[in-house]
């Protein structure tokens, strides 16, 4: 009797785990409906996410989430990460998604359940403008002390090519290495160079000059979410109604658009 009550629980136990590993897996988009909010992991990094005069998150990125979230029917949290821990964080359910011009790198769609591609990019090398002419090619760029944000596609190019670089928290940090002498150069995405540098800018001596790589912007959720087939349809509809085209006119992307 003893053997044939240990049995029953441990089967009731199993059945228990079985339920629990059911619940786990269930929809993100009912989960983030559930609790109201759907939380973006970011950085400050404009012209898709940076903070206003009042503090508040604005960008490409961030416009769209929020229209995202107006049509989930839920409130919209936008949490500074470091890059470099975006796979940990999304896997802890820290956050839902990141959506930041994250590069869809092999790494990241291996990673995530990525969205297609809505937007084109490249790495490209950036230096003050009396140093131009050292770094017009990679030959000359090669030579130079590098500042790269840590798991980013800039850190990758610069590991891949053997040039010397430092690691920093955020692409806004490694322009401010340059500013202040610190590297003579550093590598971030071009749509980020063109809203941040040259005449009108805070960084008006900087100027970006060698494109190193061509690459896609995309959303990354969690492996297995039903989120990014929702962000897909959702890019869609903002595509078709204009909505899409007027957010990336306002931010100055329209032209990096993948149509």
């Amino acid at each position: 009797m003893k053997k044939i009550i240990s049995v029953a629980l441990i089967a009731g136990m199993l059945l228990a785990l079985t339920g629990c590993g059911s619940k786990s897996s269930a929809s993100d988009l009912e989960y983030i409906k559930e609790k109201g909010t759907l939380i973006v992991g970011i950085t400050d990094f404009a012209p898709m996410d940076f903070k206003d005069g009042e503090g508040e998150w604005v960008g490409f990125d961030a416009e769209l989430g929020r229209m995202v979230a107006e049509d989930l029917g839920v409130k919209i949290e936008f949490v500074e990460i470091d890059w470099d821990n975006k796979i940990l964080e999304l896997d802890n359910k820290s956050i839902d998604c990141v959506w930041n011009g994250m590069t869809l790198t092999d790494e990241v769609k291996n990673s995530m359940n990525c969205t297609k591609p809505y937007c084109k990019n490249a790495q490209v090398v950036v230096v003050k403008a009396d140093k131009a002419d050292q770094a017009k090619d990679e030959a000359g760029a090669s030579t130079l002390s590098f500042a790269v944000e840590a798991g980013s596609a800039g850190e990758a190019v610069a590991e891949e090519k053997g040039w010397n670089y430092t690691s920093l928290s955020a692409q806004a940090d490694a322009l401010m290495e340059v500013e202040a002498g610190s590297s003579d150069a550093c590598i971030i995405d071009l749509l980020m160079a063109g809203a941040m540098i040259g005449e009108g800018t805070s960084y008006a001596d900087l100027t970006h000059t060698v494109e190193l790589t061509e690459e896609e912007y995309g959303v990354g959720c969690r492996k297995g979410s039903d989120l990014a087939a929702f962000l897909d349809e959702e890019f869609a509809k903002f595509a078709e109604n204009g909505s899409l085209e007027a957010v990336a006119e306002n931010y100055g992307v329209q032209y990096a658009l993948i149509k």
